[in-house]
């Protein structure tokens, strides 16, 4: 059989899935095709606040207590009721008599009376009796007795009970990934753990004869397999645990028997290679022959356009390119989208934004493609123009990719949409 009957044959046998149309769709049809037949986890675990960075909050995050839990000093200075320093300036102050002086970490035990004043401290809790705090660069800095040279109004330099954080109010909402500042918050209210998403558990699958391990010697024709680990650096980066991992040779009852594991083990199957049409783009078979409902294929993107998205026992299987930059591609439509779906965050998308092309796009893209690119001040910059799905080496160069539409344009100046 020649090649091109067999690829009509495929592209016939794969458009259809019932009424649902698998090759040719758009990546916003096939990311919200993989959304809807994933099942978000059920599986949570306590963590302190530092360990669960980076992970999902399980539930709502509520404060305890207010913050700060008393009113306290935003200044070196006296406590002191505002109304008593009306009128008072450097030529006519206002004398107070010093009943006691607070540290931060203390509370005043005296008695506030009426033409008193405390010495707090930054951060020092202020008696109930007192409305503000003047700083000591307005006073004499008296010990018995001090002069206050400025009036202040009420509440100046005082931190109420409650200024940061309410009690009661969300801290974390269900289904954010926990930050440093999420860390710091829980724990300026006190929380020392919480409850999280268990890690999603990814089975990685890298397919290729011609592939070897980082640090195994290289054969004859024998590439080192990278892609295995821009993925890997991503799933810890997310906090998922690759639970069954593997490179394997172009056998299809290799390639079946790791997905059966991947799927027996992890909650997504993600596998590299074989999804085109060459000899040994075994993935189509595989899929097929182990019962595997495909959800779409050949998604109008590029690079990265063959890969494949598909369900078994309820779980996932994304067969993604095994070029590597196509499959960084792959990656960060497919897999971060996978991922918001299993843990119920949205998160993991990458972020949208626009900026002024800084050159011209020389090559008019035939269908919708993301173009490698650095981004800085507004202006984006295509740089190394090497944008071949094998290659990955100028990415080090790159934050961002361009999202150019299908026959479009781009000229210096014109403004585009860029992810990251």
């Amino acid at each position: 059989m020649s090649l091109c009957m067999y690829m009509k044959m495929m592209r016939n046998g794969l458009k259809k899935m019932g009424n649902n149309i698998l090759t040719g769709i758009s990546v916003e049809e096939a990311v919200q095709r993989l959304h809807n037949a994933i099942s978000e986890i059920k599986r949570t675990e306590e963590k302190d606040i530092i360990e669960a960075c980076g992970m999902v909050s399980a539930c709502d995050v509520r404060a305890n207590i207010n913050v700060p839990p008393f009113s306290r000093s935003a200044m070196d200075g006296y406590a002191l009721r505002a109304k008593e320093t009306a009128g008072a300036s450097d030529g006519s102050p206002v004398q107070l008599k010093v009943v006691g002086k607070v540290l931060a970490g203390r509370c005043f035990e005296g008695k506030a009376d009426f033409g008193t004043a405390v010495r707090v401290m930054t951060g020092a809790m202020i008696p109930e009796e007192y409305d503000a705090v003047v700083k000591q660069e307005d006073t004499d800095c008296g010990t018995d007795y001090v002069l206050v040279r400025k009036e202040v109004e009420p509440f100046t330099n005082y931190s109420p009970e409650g200024e940061d954080i309410k009690k009661g109010e969300v801290l974390v909402e269900k289904g954010k990934r926990i930050s440093r500042i999420h860390a710091g918050v829980l724990a300026s209210a006190g929380v020392s753990d919480i409850e999280v998403k268990s890690p999603v558990r990814v089975a990685l699958i890298v397919t290729g004869s011609e592939l070897v391990y980082p640090g195994s010697e290289l054969g004859k024709g024998q590439i080192y397999s990278s892609i295995q680990a821009v993925i890997g650096a991503f799933l810890k980066e997310v906090r998922a645990e690759i639970v069954y991992e593997s490179v394997c040779a172009d056998d299809k009852e290799k390639i079946k028997e790791n997905i059966i594991i991947g799927i027996e083990r992890a909650d997504i199957v993600v596998t590299t290679g074989g999804v085109s049409v060459g000899e040994k783009d075994l993935m189509h078979d595989c899929l097929d022959e182990i019962g595997a409902k495909k959800l779409f294929y050949r998604v109008d993107i590029r690079p990265g356009t063959p890969a494949v998205g598909s369900i078994l026992n309820k779980k996932p299987i994304l067969s993604m390119s095994g070029n590597p930059y196509a499959a960084t591609v792959n990656m960060d439509i497919y897999l971060r989208e996978a991922l918001c779906a299993l843990t119920g965050c949205m998160d993991y998308r990458l972020k949208r934004e626009k900026a002024y092309l800084a050159e011209d796009l020389k090559k008019i893209p035939k269908i919708r493609s993301f173009v490698r690119a650095y981004e800085e001040e507004g202006r984006v910059y295509i740089g190394n123009r090497l944008n071949m799905s094998s290659v990955i080496g100028n990415l080090r160069e790159c934050n961002c990719y361009i999202d150019i539409p299908a026959g479009a344009t781009a000229l210096k100046g014109d403004v585009v949409e860029i992810m990251r």
